[in-house]
């Protein structure tokens, strides 16, 4: 759950609360429950909501949400505020046998509540009408909601990633000769470019290795369960001080085993994960910079169709045709739609450059957090593995001394 207080000019004062609490809006997504059977089970979360904006209807609001509801609010945005890197959604998973196991539901509960407090924490999103409605209306409202946007964006790509790719056969077309390019030559945004694909491939391929490192945690922790259970039944074969020693050696086994699974957990949850996060964090960025080609690309075709307009027109206007009046009218129209589509370019460039500098900032700070709990974990480990097995070894000498 995170905090989040804003800076609005004029009087932003809630009347609910007193003139000098400052502003916030604070969410929580908790109480994951399974609901349904088969192919129609899903989980529903408890999403809290406690604010003084004044525009909320109260001071605290609880809805239950479900993950399209999440996946509504992240397109709504999208398709909003361009320029603006919205916060990426957990994706569902592909195997059925883990869709609800505890630790499954638990990730994703994490990771929704990142999501919405991201939202909730941004100048600009914290604002929008739409994350009102998500955290205040009623369930049948979200599902009228859900229902509509899927009708309207039905052969909109779902997933933001399906969207680079789009753009990525583009540039096939480029390369074999199919499209003329149409790309900014600015060799800032091209170094921008080239971090954002190395940045991925390379948080991609650390969060691989912890994903090995979390297995191996939990192999290892079952491999000492198991030899632990075999010791100490040879132990109860001995009967004498060898058989103490080898039951006190699988009592040992066992409990390193559940600190490695405890471990193990830990890896997943405050290492793997926020890498995890973070390559979704990029793909975000990538479908913005996907936005801003695009709007680039229609400002070019735009200026490019005035220009033959404005010849015919002059044509039209030697001639004294009496479609001169009907082309000033489509000539201006197009010319007001370019001004807006020139608008929309340069909102998206300032919007990216000052949310690359939020994302540096945040992705230092939250890496910097995880590689700190992997250090501290794995030294935590470390310890705890040879305290226990040194404990043992007066004992186990004094076997093989005997």
């Amino acid at each position: 759950m995170i905090s989040t207080n804003r800076t609005l000019s004029g009087s932003s004062q809630s009347p609910r609360s007193p003139s000098s609490q400052p502003p916030y809006l604070s969410v929580s997504v908790s109480d994951p429950v399974k609901l349904g059977n088969g192919v129609q089970a899903y989980i529903s979360y408890r999403v809290i909501t406690k604010t003084n904006f004044p525009e909320y209807q109260g001071p605290e609001k609880i809805v239950i949400r479900r993950y399209s509801d999440f996946i509504w609010l992240r397109d709504r945005l999208f398709e909003k505020y361009k320029g603006i890197f919205i916060p990426p959604l957990p994706e569902k998973s592909a195997v059925e046998k883990f869709r609800f196991s505890a630790e499954f539901i638990e990730m994703r509960r994490q990771a929704l509540d990142i999501f919405v407090n991201r939202i909730a924490s941004h100048h600009a999103l914290q604002q929008s009408e739409d994350l009102r409605t998500f955290l205040q209306a009623d369930e049948e409202t979200m599902e009228r909601l859900r229902a509509h946007e899927t009708s309207i964006f039905k052969k909109k790509p779902a997933d933001l990633m399906q969207m680079f790719k789009d753009v990525q056969s583009k540039v096939s077309d480029v390369v074999l000769g199919k499209e003329k390019p149409v790309e900014e030559s600015d060799p800032e945004y091209e170094k921008l470019k080239h971090y954002i694909f190395e940045l991925e491939n390379h948080l991609a391929e650390a969060q691989k290795h912890a994903y090995r490192l979390v297995k191996r945690h939990r192999e290892l922790g079952q491999s000492l369960s198991d030899f632990g259970k075999a010791v100490k039944l040879l132990g109860a074969c001995e009967g004498n001080s060898l058989g103490r020693a080898f039951s006190e050696l699988g009592a040992k086994s066992e409990t390193l085993s559940v600190k490695l699974q405890k471990e193990a957990h830990q890896l997943l949850m405050n290492f793997e994960e926020p890498l995890k996060d973070y390559v979704r964090a990029v793909q975000s960025v990538k479908a913005t910079i996907t936005e801003r080609a695009n709007a680039f690309r229609r400002q070019c075709e735009l200026t490019e169709t005035i220009k033959l307009k404005e010849i015919n027109l002059n044509k039209l206007s030697l001639i004294r045709s009496d479609k001169v009046g009907e082309a000033e009218m489509e000539y201006n129209e197009l010319k007001a739609e370019s001004e807006e589509a020139t608008r929309l370019f340069e909102s998206i460039v300032r919007l990216m450059n000052e949310e690359l500098v939020h994302f540096q900032e945040r992705k230092t700070l939250d890496m910097g957090i995880a590689f700190n709990e992997f250090a501290r974990g794995q030294a935590r480990l470390a310890n705890g593995i040879a305290d226990a097995w040194r404990s043992l070894l007066p004992k186990l000498e004094a076997c093989s001394s005997s």
